[in-house]
């Protein structure tokens, strides 16, 4: 009976599971701290990845802003350029109903000048006066204005020589003394140069 006791005593403390150690106790510390450090390399990428695909998207907004401005100012220019040439087109038309008024005037005025002071105050010279003035009053209405060139230096952008004067003036050498048509001009443009006499500076003879 002595033994058996003993041998009990023996097999409850083999089975008696053991102690941890202080290295087995410190293992899920030192476990946790390595899965976070390994863990902060794929922050870091994928915080770089992030910025990279902002930085683009940036880039790309900015381009097509960039091209929206050009496309609006392409558009901008178009139109300004649309609206020059609609108004130079509506100046030629405009023009070519001038030269129809301006050439019926010029038969108004040769009538009234051939008839002669006294047929111009009878009724029928006044008719056509008034006429010719209704005519003068719709080419003005386009925007057309006379050009005044006699007493001014002859100048070939606005006026035809079709005769020249003698003149011992000097101060009149080369300029207009005579308009034989009237020229008109519609803004900046001459739709009909005048047609002019012009004087030629000659010096006298000598005694």
């Amino acid at each position: 009976m002595d033994g058996n006791p003993r041998t009990q005593e023996g097999t409850q403390e083999q089975a008696r599971p053991a102690e941890p150690t202080a290295s087995q106790q410190a293992q899920p510390e030192g476990g946790t701290s390595a899965q976070e450090a390994s863990g902060a390399p794929a922050v870091d990428a994928e915080r770089q990845r992030l910025e990279a695909e902002l930085e683009a998207s940036r880039r790309r907004v900015d381009e097509l802003a960039r091209a929206y401005q050009a496309v609006n100012k392409d558009r901008e220019e178009f139109k300004q350029r649309l609206t020059r040439e609609r108004e130079r087109m509506m100046d030629v038309e405009r023009g070519n109903v001038a030269q129809s008024l301006l050439e019926a005037i010029d038969e108004l005025d040769r009538c009234l000048s051939m008839s002669g002071p006294e047929a111009a105050s009878t009724g029928l010279g006044q008719g056509v006066k008034m006429i010719r003035d209704g005519l003068l009053t719709k080419a003005q209405g386009l925007g057309i204005e006379r050009i005044q060139v006699v007493g001014q230096p002859y100048d070939p952008n606005t006026a035809e020589a079709t005769d020249m004067e003698i003149t011992t003036q000097p101060d009149d050498d080369q300029r207009v003394v005579a308009e034989v048509r009237a020229g008109y001009r519609m803004k900046d443009r001459i739709i009909r140069p005048a047609r002019v006499k012009v004087a030629k500076y000659v010096a006298p003879a000598q005694a």
